[in-house]
């Protein structure tokens, strides 16, 4: 079968070591945002001075993500990869941590994590979910274990297929509990985007206020069908909204915030958020 690379190999932002079985580990470098920057250094008398005896600080302090990944897969397994999308996302969540402190977060289609691991800064628990196909529930655990340190919520793995919404009681629930529900490059195959889109529905059909953030971004092809360029899967994901969703407020945030994370921030980005009418939802 064909397979595919994310774009993010062809940028030369990061360095990588690959592991047998053809899996590689990549470090993923971010600049911290000030409020990540620990204040009991000052206290501590960690802080230093320059030769002019001034108060030297670092204001471009670096963490480091180790991300064991997939190069290349088949279409059915790109989950094993990163891509721009997750890293958006992840700079949104850091721009933005009003948004995203001491909240309970579910990430859905979260691939090897990165996103999650991201958001366990601020939450105060992180649900990490995907379909276990490919090893991908076990590549998370891995990935979460290696960034222990970078982790300050409490966090949950569990599977979730899109294409099954049979939960069990204890699952629902625990899903169910998220305020805030992230996702971010699950758009590539047509009826995994009808199934996202009909998880997203069963899940903002809640009394309670959730927040959706989806970040993808728009893959261009030809058709000879409509002689032009167009985004078939970004096209194929809005018509499964204007058909599953029910009093949602659907908006576009502006992708001009920081970028902490290195990577190629193109034009073709989307970062979507999503709102329940919960007071409607309450009166049906």
């Amino acid at each position: 079968m064909h397979k595919v690379t994310s774009e993010i190999h062809a940028e030369d932002h990061r360095t990588s070591e690959k592991l047998y079985g053809g899996n590689a580990v990549t470090k993923f470098v971010f600049k911290y945002p000030s409020y990540m920057i620990d204040s009991s250094e000052s206290a501590a008398g960690k802080l230093s001075c320059d030769s002019d005896d001034d108060l030297d600080v670092d204001r471009d302090r670096e963490g480091v993500l180790m991300i064991e990944h997939s190069v290349s897969t088949e279409l059915d397994l790109v989950g094993l990869q990163v891509w721009r999308g997750a890293l958006l996302l992840a700079d949104y969540i850091l721009s933005h941590s009003e948004l995203f402190r001491n909240q309970t977060i579910l990430e859905l289609g979260s691939g090897v994590g990165l996103t999650s691991i991201v958001a366990s800064h601020l939450a105060k628990e992180v649900i990490c979910t995907d379909i276990n196909v490919g090893g991908i529930i076990d590549l998370i655990r891995r990935n979460f274990l290696t960034n222990l340190a970078c982790i300050k919520s409490a966090y949950r793995i569990d599977e979730v297929n899109f294409l099954n919404l049979t939960w069990s009681r204890r699952l629902e629930e625990r899903l169910q509990s998220a305020s805030v529900i992230l996702a971010a490059d699950v758009i590539y195959d047509d009826k995994i985007t009808d199934g996202f889109v009909r998880t997203l529905s069963k899940l903002l059909y809640t009394k309670k206020e959730k927040t959706v953030y989806i970040a993808l971004e728009k893959r261009y092809v030809f058709t000879v069908t409509d002689l032009d360029t167009t985004a078939p899967m970004y096209e194929d994901f809005l018509r499964c909204i204007e058909k599953y969703r029910m009093n949602w407020s659907v908006d576009y945030v502006n992708i001009d915030f920081p970028r902490y994370f290195k990577y190629d921030r193109v034009k073709h980005l989307v970062l979507m958020r999503i709102q329940n009418n919960a007071r409607s939802i309450a009166y049906a």
